[in-house]
């Protein structure tokens, strides 16, 4: 079966603020299925434009990886983020 993925391109403006975002994000996602493969680290955009961080969490399937993304008590974490960063975020389905 195949994997799904969220993948995030994030360029942080209030590196402070976004701090809680992680420390939040990061037990909620796991705990629903999540396993970070990416997670900012340097990077180099060789075609194109980009944000400076790039994040990627795998999932078993791509049900689990909306489901994850969906979850009121994700979303309501992603509102730091909305408030702290400028993102991209993609839901995706993968091997």
């Amino acid at each position: 079966m195949p994997k799904g993925y969220i993948i995030a391109h994030i360029t942080v403006e209030d590196p402070e603020a976004y701090r809680e975002y992680v420390e939040k994000d990061t037990p909620i996602l796991t705990g629903l299925g999540g396993r970070f493969i990416v997670r900012g680290g340097p990077s180099e955009v060789v075609e194109g434009a980009s944000h400076d961080r790039h994040v990627v969490i795998e999932f078993d399937d791509y049900a689990s990886a909306e489901r994850a993304y969906r979850d009121p008590e994700y979303q309501a974490v992603a509102d730091i983020r909305r408030r702290t960063a400028q993102s991209t975020i993609i839901l995706a389905e993968g091997v």
